[in-house]
């Protein structure tokens, strides 16, 4: 009687076993067709929508599109064209680099800095500027209260923490960062510092750039001082202006004013955008009736250049405001009756 009640539990035993076993078979098939599933809603998904994979084309860095962009829409600014590729060249073909890309541009208002930073979000995102992976933030309408400060260091360091956990090829530009509550770009330093992870997460193949009026001073007076000298604007070197701008940007009020990132040797680049001449000002104002769609002629391009101010008086050799008032120049001088045949209203 006793062996035929073993008997009896051990098949029961074997039976429970083998139940336990065809569920684990089961759920395991269950969650790889699940996971396969998944993975294809997903792909299916990236498809239609902006994601972070590096599979699609939503983020696929063309550094040799940049480099024609610059050369076609870029005037007057050869050291930008030297350092800016090479630095996201450089900074992509490293699967595991030290540290995030952190690029300063400084110099003159016009000189082409937003210009530039538009051209590189479009060299790595589908979308550009309007991707969900470039962050744009201008001081003087993100961080207007110098008394805020602090409320928006701890903002800041959320929203890239945030971002960055979402997308590592995340690109955050920083406009008019010399007007930015001083200290306060402290407050991503560990972002950009030489840390592989931060709660977990990988700042380093993100991107930081800086965009500033600071050095453009220096940058001018340096300027002039070598065509004194007669040496030629295109000879002009990065070991000419690079430690100018990098002393200027830490001494100069403004957001880097004795910053923590220039202390530590953390942003890479230094990047000088040169004034502007009057055979620059006149390629912008090409380009600009290009855009509108007209034929270029000497005469407008050269009353467009003519009403522009220059720096200094005495030889006019630098425009003011760079390109930047050509646009409004352009279309003021179109409005003059002399010109109606252009648009068919004679």
């Amino acid at each position: 009687m006793k062996l035929q009640h073993i008997t009896q539990i051990t098949v029961l035993c074997v039976y429970i076993l083998g139940s336990e076993a065809s569920i684990s078979l089961g759920a395991t098939a269950v969650g790889v067709v699940g996971a396969a599933l998944y993975a294809s809603f997903d792909k299916l998904r990236c498809t239609f929508y902006e994601c972070c994979k590096p599979q699609t084309d939503w983020i696929k860095p063309n550094i040799s599109a940049l480099r024609h962009v610059l050369d076609k829409n870029l005037h007057g600014q050869h050291l930008v064209k030297e350092v800016v590729p090479k630095a996201l060249k450089s900074h992509f073909m490293n699967n595991e680099p030290t540290k995030a890309l952190v690029m300063s541009f400084h110099g003159w208002t016009g000189g082409g800095k937003n210009y530039v930073s538009k051209f590189i979000a479009e060299s790595i995102y589908k979308l550009g500027m309007k991707s969900k992976y470039v962050h744009m933030f201008v001081s003087t309408v993100h961080f207007p209260h110098e008394d805020k400060s602090d409320i928006y260091k701890l903002h800041l360091q959320d929203w890239i923490r945030g971002n960055v956990s979402k997308c590592e090829r995340s690109l955050f530009i920083f406009d008019e960062i010399d007007k930015m509550p001083l200290g306060m770009i402290n407050g991503i330093k560990p972002f950009i510092d030489y840390h592989e992870s931060i709660d977990r997460i990988d700042f380093r193949k993100s991107i930081f750039l800086f965009l500033s009026n600071t050095g453009g001073p220096n940058i001018t007076q340096e300027m002039l001082n070598l065509w004194h000298l007669h040496k030629k604007r295109e000879e002009v070197s990065m070991n000419d202006l690079e430690n100018l701008i990098q002393l200027g940007a830490f001494n100069e009020q403004g957001g880097l004013h004795k910053s923590e990132l220039i202390k530590h040797s953390l942003v890479d680049h230094y990047v000088p955008f040169l004034p502007l001449e009057r055979t620059h000002i006149k390629l912008c104002v090409r380009d600009e009736l290009y855009r509108r769609g007209i034929a270029p002629t000497d005469d407008i391009i050269s009353k467009v250049a003519e009403d522009m101010s220059y720096y200094p008086a005495n030889i006019k050799l630098f425009s003011k405001t760079g390109c930047k008032r050509v646009a409004q120049k352009v279309g003021y001088m179109l409005a003059n009756e002399e010109y109606d045949s252009i648009f068919g209203l004679d």
